[in-house]
């Protein structure tokens, strides 16, 4: 240590510069990869900016409807193929019982995004140090997903021609869903592939699995994506195929995360160590 000030202190001013030191920009990145106190004003900007940006993007998409009728026909024979295609069954045995299909389609509606908001909150509040680490994994995996949407357009089921699928919300006249009704024009209808309501969901479930003290809501994360898969199927929004695809876009923004911070997110400290400390 006092041989690098000493080494220092004897530069010249124009060397002392941070691009001309030694392992500087090592330093820097170093430095940025630092957990850091989040912000409320700033992630509060951050998200709202983020989820707008990508609504436009994923709606800007052109919807390729033949290219997307195309891709669904060859999901649903790759399903059928490896005895996998169950769809049908689930979408018409859940749709029998109204007050069920029905909650479900609110569900499908609403708790993607509150859910989500919330382990954020709660990250946030409680996992300082965890926080930006475990965000950039959401945003990654959303990232790449508008690749998806915009490299495979796909149709729902509930949109294949003579597919048989009940549209549930159509049918049971569900409120607030931009899936169908009167709000489907402001939502692009063929980008089914990947789910983000499963990369979402299991983002939500591993957060809640890995960081939760108690029993009971470690319980509800490990519930929380596999009830998602079976709304989004009832629904006949998703194909199985595509919670497959969310759930590679999740596994690839945590490898991109673990490169940048060198650590899972929950292995980081839980609170910020302020840097004159270090």
């Amino acid at each position: 240590m006092g041989d690098a000030t000493v080494r220092t202190l004897e530069k010249s001013p124009a060397d002392t510069r941070p691009e001309a030191q030694p392992g500087g920009e090592r330093l820097s990145i170093g430095r940025l990869r630092l957990p850091r106190r989040p912000r409320l004003r700033f992630e509060i900007l951050l998200i709202a900016v983020s989820y707008w940006i990508y609504s436009v993007i994923r709606n800007a998409v052109p919807e390729q409807k033949a290219a997307a009728l195309r891709n669904a026909d060859w999901i649903w024979r790759a399903e059928q193929a490896v005895g996998i295609a169950v769809e049908h069954t689930v979408n018409h045995a859940v749709n029998s019982v109204t007050w069920l299909i029905v909650g479900m389609n609110y569900y499908y509606a609403t708790l993607h995004f509150i859910v989500t908001v919330g382990v954020l909150v709660w990250l946030y509040r409680w996992h300082p140090g965890r926080y930006a680490a475990t965000r950039l994994v959401l945003f990654l995996t959303t990232g790449i997903a508008l690749l998806g949407y915009y490299l495979y357009p796909l149709a729902p089921p509930r949109l294949v021609p003579d597919g048989g699928f009940v549209d549930t919300v159509v049918v049971h006249d569900t409120w607030g869903s931009m899936a169908s009704g009167n709000l489907a024009s402001m939502s692009n209808q063929y980008a089914a592939m990947p789910s983000m309501h499963i990369g979402w969901s299991v983002w939500c479930g591993i957060t809640i699995v890995m960081l939760a003290p108690a029993l009971w809501a470690r319980v509800l994360g490990w519930l929380y994506p596999p009830l998602t898969l079976l709304v989004i199927v009832a629904t006949a929004n998703h194909f199985w195929l595509d919670a497959v695809g969310g759930v590679l876009c999740l596994a690839a923004g945590y490898g991109l995360s673990y490169l940048w911070y060198r650590s899972v997110a929950y292995r980081l400290p839980r609170h910020v160590t302020p840097l004159h400390a270090t």
